[in-house]
């Protein structure tokens, strides 16, 4: 399986202790299998300061043998991950790999939402149906990532 990483440089050994703490799936090494959204990633990154927008493309082994997985949908579990994670929540340690939906920016309104206390599960879920939701694939092993992902190339994409 082809799986991408937007960044501003090329990531042939990827590190999971580079991310920044925090995000949906807490800290580790994160990528997607749409080459649309890496793309929007690598830009977002350089737009940040860089003269470069990378996507990084990796292959997946099939078999990811006895890897933790915990693989989402878009519901209240997910929600309740991914604010427990923003929080600076450790659940995502239990895991190899965790598989679910991208909190953008238009998703992370209405999970802001639900984060205030605004609205409840059930708003929030229904506000979520009308966002295009992404995937992400967040390494939160090492290990994993070293033995299961490997490193094809990286492309510069036109800013």
């Amino acid at each position: 399986m082809r799986l991408y990483h937007g960044s501003d440089q090329i990531v042939s050994k990827p590190k999971v202790d580079r991310c920044r703490p925090n995000l949906d799936f807490g800290r580790g090494f994160y990528l997607t299998s749409h080459y649309d959204q890496a793309v929007r990633w690598a830009k977002r990154k350089a737009s940040l300061g860089s003269s470069l927008a990378i996507v990084n493309e990796y292959d997946l082994s099939e078999d990811l043998g006895d890897a933790k997985v915990l693989r989402f949908q878009a519901d209240a579990a997910w929600v309740d991950f991914v604010c427990d994670c923003r929080r600076g929540g450790k659940a995502y340690e239990q895991y190899d790999l965790i598989i679910g939906g991208v909190a953008d920016d238009k998703v992370f309104y209405a999970i802001d939402m639900y984060l205030q206390g605004l609205w409840g599960i059930e708003t929030t879920l229904e506000a979520l149906r009308f966002y295009d939701v992404n995937d992400q694939w967040c390494f939160v092993s090492q290990r994993l990532l070293d033995e299961r992902l490997t490193f094809v190339e990286g492309k510069e994409i036109a800013l």
